[in-house]
């Protein structure tokens, strides 16, 4: 994982009437889940910061309909790549789902996304619905780091050609269509075989998404500073069908046997496409990261603890 400084100690200590002195050509996207009324909300507080604050703020043009938002506020029609051009920061308020979706404009423009979470888990987000004002000020002063999180780069085969290619930041997602057939598949490490079995699904995760869809089928929690890809059977029928960590230069497939019913690929529970039978799914390492805004230096130990509320009580420490 890189991580890189988007602050120094002058800029993080400096005031808000000098970071206002020098935020006029500074601009800010949000993204908002606008079906939540507890969005909106915080979306308008929010803009209210930044605005008062000196900076610009781009919204998509869909949303700004759902949202009070002054004239000021400037709207984009298209959700494309460049709508990001120019702007320093992608602020995303909302769930998981949300937060891939802010996700997909990071990684196609390159800027940091900084979450907010609104929903209920939140492993991508930074702050919570309480912080908002902290979140405003922070990107006001620009006082956070940028870290970058892996990602996976997926290409689907049938009858030797490529007929689909995607990517994913959680996990890409191998699984049966049909409730009462389970899907036969053959796994493989670097070109070399493991093991088959019927089961509902495969997850290739990479450790971001270990405590996302992998988690929920057994797989391990995966520290983000961790390289590594993950294959987790989903209710496999087979002595061996245990989770598998490998080196992040791995390339692992999933292949669809020929007689078994079609199956159908997920990328981060967002894209999906189908897959017939005797389709080859290969995933590596992604060309492409997704960077992330970070305002605390709270180890993802504290955070796992935090997010899925472990009993902790009556540890006492390392002894001094």
């Amino acid at each position: 994982m890189t991580t890189t400084t988007a602050t120094t100690t002058t800029t993080a200590t400096a005031t808000t009437a000098t970071a206002v002195a020098s935020a006029s050509t500074r601009t800010v996207f949000l993204l908002a889940h606008t079906g939540r009324p507890a969005a909106i909300r915080s979306a308008e507080l929010v803009v209210q910061g930044l605005l008062r604050s000196g900076l610009g703020v781009r919204v998509l043009a869909a949303e700004a309909a759902d949202l009070p938002l002054p004239p000021s506020v400037e709207t984009v029609a298209e959700a494309s790549p460049d709508v990001l051009d120019g702007c320093e920061l992608l602020v995303v308020l909302g769930g998981d789902g949300t937060l891939l979706r802010g996700a997909e404009f990071a990684r196609a423009s390159g800027v940091p996304m900084l979450g907010v979470n609104l929903g209920r888990v939140g492993f991508l987000a930074e702050a919570e619905r309480d912080d908002l004002d902290k979140v405003v000020d922070r990107v006001v002063t620009r006082a956070y780091e940028v870290e970058e999180r892996m990602t996976l780069d997926v290409l689907v085969h049938n009858n030797g050609d490529v007929v689909h290619e995607d990517w994913a930041l959680n996990e890409a997602a191998v699984q049966k269509v049909s409730p009462e057939r389970m899907l036969e598949v053959v796994l493989e490490i670097d070109g070399r075989p493991v093991t088959g079995f019927g089961c509902d699904g495969i997850v290739c995760a990479t450790p971001t998404g270990s405590t996302a869809y992998a988690f929920s089928a057994g797989g391990p929690v995966v520290w983000p500073e961790v390289e590594a890809l993950l294959m987790v059977p989903i209710s496999a029928h087979a002595l061996f069908a245990k989770p598998l960590v490998t080196s992040p230069s791995s390339v692992l497939a999933v292949e669809v046997q020929p007689h078994t019913p079609h199956g159908v690929l997920w990328c981060d529970g967002r894209r999906t496409v189908e897959l017939p039978a005797g389709a080859r799914v290969e995933v590596r390492r992604g060309a492409v990261p997704v960077r992330l805004a970070r305002l605390h230096h709270a180890s993802f130990t504290d955070r796992l603890v935090a997010k899925f509320a472990l009993p902790v009580s009556g540890w006492r420490g390392a002894p001094h």
